[in-house]
């Protein structure tokens, strides 16, 4: 799928592009199904993931962003695309012959006032020892400067895992890691950008006249184990290439996140750090982890 050039600038950059994944005409269908779920979604319920850390980025503006997680779990048509065979076959050239699905999720940055994201790893809100974890954004619609597209800091993956600050979702200082000094990936409809988890990404605010429309979809090695228990959903384990080969025996480490952002080993073992800042049991939980 990928070429030995792809490859390699995915290992010095923490992410590469893949232009054209989906056709124009799965982009166009997938964006139906996105817009579709939300119109559903937010019959029932409240549906706006905004961070609260956003504000600094959106420059006081007032904003909203439409969220679904775990898509594949309201429409057939999400799960048929998590087992498409192109956008396996890059995650497999890149952790691995076995891919295992740890959650999706949908995004949609209304015209006008689409929320942005602060600048942040994914890894402090479900690490994993291997940090064989990669995100891959699929893009239903054009995403430019104006909409708020992707932004990512070449060659940040090689940093390993860093404090983060906790106050409204996990998120790198913004003054230190300002939105606007990140590289822009900008993308056509049917493009997809796959990075690690330990690649600093984030996203400005959407200012265009039409929504940005994306689905993210977060993969792993099925042997490389979760440094302790978070961020835990239904479907996830599911394998989309490839098969398990510790036959889903493998646990999560017998820790608990310590509030000075180390691991404490239940066993009394001692502490390892891993580089968070002020973690709490339930900190990295809940839908709005890993956002981009």
């Amino acid at each position: 799928m990928l070429t030995a050039e792809q490859k390699q600038f995915f290992a010095d950059n923490g992410y590469v592009v893949v232009r054209g994944l989906l056709t124009p005409e799965e982009a166009a269908l997938y964006r139906r199904e996105s817009h579709d779920l939300a119109h559903r979604l937010s019959a029932v319920r409240e549906i706006d993931a905004t961070w609260g850390s956003a504000d600094v980025a959106a420059m006081g503006k007032k904003t909203q962003l439409l969220h679904c997680h775990d898509v594949h779990l309201q429409s057939a048509a999400f799960s048929r695309l998590l087992l498409h065979d192109r956008l396996t076959g890059v995650a497999a050239d890149l952790i691995g012959p076995n891919v295992q699905l740890h959650h999706s999720k949908m995004f949609i940055k209304p015209p006008e006032k689409g929320s942005p994201f602060p600048m942040h790893q994914d890894a402090p809100f479900f690490p994993h020892e291997n940090h064989s974890m990669i995100a891959a954004v699929l893009h239903f619609d054009d995403a430019g400067l104006e909409k708020g597209c992707l932004r990512v800091v070449p060659g940040s993956h090689k940093r390993g895992l860093m404090p983060h600050l906790p106050e409204g979702s996990w998120h790198l200082p913004t003054d230190e890691y300002p939105v606007s000094e990140a590289m822009l990936l900008e993308a056509k409809a049917g493009d997809a950008v796959f990075f690690s988890y330990l690649t600093i990404h984030g996203s400005g605010l959407n200012e265009s006249s039409e929504a940005r429309t994306t689905l993210l979809i977060q993969m792993r090695d099925p042997a490389d184990p979760p440094s302790y228990r978070a961020h835990e959903s239904p479907g996830q384990g599911m394998m989309l290439r490839g098969l398990d080969p510790t036959c889903a025996t493998r646990p999560a480490l017998d820790r608990t996140p310590g509030g000075d952002g180390t691991f404490e080993s239940l066993g009394g073992s001692g502490m390892t750090s891993v580089g968070m800042a002020g973690t709490t049991a339930g900190a990295t939980d809940g839908p709005m982890a890993g956002k981009m």
